[in-house]
């Protein structure tokens, strides 16, 4: 093992979890920090644009139904506007009921209830903004 390797020299992937129910947020908390993520939570899109702007996260996974309807796809919408670009995401169990949503989000997360499916999708919005940032550092660098 190389002596110079410390575990303190990589950071974990910070994800911000955006959901009403104090259930399904300390739920979702729980996965994603076995699942090695470091995890801030938001309980309404108030919450979570304070944090937005105070914060660099990687992932923004917000359910679609906070305190509105459609709280969720704000919370989103202000996520993107960040310099930082995180990934963001959307999470509800009633994927059925939103449609036209589903096919017009490709970012939706389907199955809360499947763990490796959910923790293998977040894994993936986290590598593709990874090579996103990499991809705009290059162009900007002129390389």
């Amino acid at each position: 093992m190389n002596p110079a390797f410390h575990i303190s020299e990589y950071e974990l992937a910070l994800v911000l979890v955006v959901d009403g129910n104090p259930t399904a947020r300390l739920t979702l908390k729980t996965v994603l920090e076995a699942g090695g993520y470091k995890v801030n939570v938001a309980a309404s899109a108030a919450e979570a644009v304070g944090k937005l702007d105070e914060g660099e996260y990687e992932l923004v996974l917000s359910d679609l139904q906070l305190e509105s309807p459609e709280a969720g796809l704000k919370v989103l919408a202000h996520a993107r506007m960040m310099d930082y670009k995180p990934a963001t995401a959307l999470i509800t169990a009633y994927q059925d009921s939103f449609p036209d949503l589903a096919r017009s989000q490709k970012s939706m997360l389907i199955s809360p209830e499947d763990v490796p499916g959910l923790l293998g999708k977040i894994a993936d919005l986290i590598a593709e903004r990874a090579t996103r940032r990499l991809r705009r550092e290059l162009r900007l660098a002129g390389v």
